[in-house]
C-alpha cells in the first residue's frame, strides 16, 4: 500500500519526530484517499495523523533490538 514510506528505524537510531509525522501524514493521505482534506474533514484528518504518529513513535521506542556485536 504505502510503498514509498521509508523505514523509520535504522539500527538503534529512531527517526526524528518530523520524519515520523511525515510518514504518518503520508499514510493517512493514502488510506483516506485525500491529499488535502476538505475544511469539514481537516480536524479529523489531523487527529488521525497525530494518532498514527503517536502509535509509530510508541512502536519504535518499544521495540527490543538485538544487542550490537
Amino acid at each position: 500500500m504505502c510503498r514509498s514510506i521509508k523505514p523509520l528505524r535504522h539500527r538503534s537510531q529512531i527517526a526524528p519526530d518530523d520524519e515520523i509525522h511525515a510518514a504518518a501524514l503520508q499514510f493517512v493521505r493514502k488510506v483516506s484517499g485525500f491529499h488535502r482534506p476538505s475544511q469539514r474533514n481537516s480536524e479529523v484528518f489531523e487527529l488521525a495523523v497525530d494518532e498514527v504518529a503517536t502509535a509509530a513513535d510508541r512502536l519504535l521506542r518499544s521495540l527490543v533490538l538485538p544487542a550490537a556485536s
